[in-house]
């Protein structure tokens, strides 16, 4: 099963919320999710996320999209799963 980081829309007809979540790529864009990783509002740009979930995620293989790994680079949650990478590999 290949898993993705994407965004689930939510909220109201041109009040768009979005979910960020982890979900098997062959599902649809609002179907069921397996984990909710955050939350993002366009309208007032507040991102939500909880980091742990996030980082479990694309160490376990997620690919996020590209608005999602936009919204984890500007977080700093991209460049903290890069750290720990190279780290690990130094270590071996």
């Amino acid at each position: 099963m290949a898993v993705r980081l994407r965004l689930t829309r939510m909220g109201s007809k041109k009040k768009p919320f979005y979910r960020i979540v982890a979900i098997d790529s062959r599902v649809k864009r609002d179907g069921a999710y397996i984990e909710l990783i955050g939350t993002y509002n366009p309208f007032t740009k507040e991102k939500v996320i909880k980091r742990e979930v996030a980082l479990k995620w694309l160490e376990n293989g997620a690919k996020p999209s590209d608005t999602v790994r936009e919204i984890l680079a500007k977080e700093g949650i991209l460049k903290e799963f890069h750290d720990a990478k190279t780290i690990s590999k130094k270590a071996k």
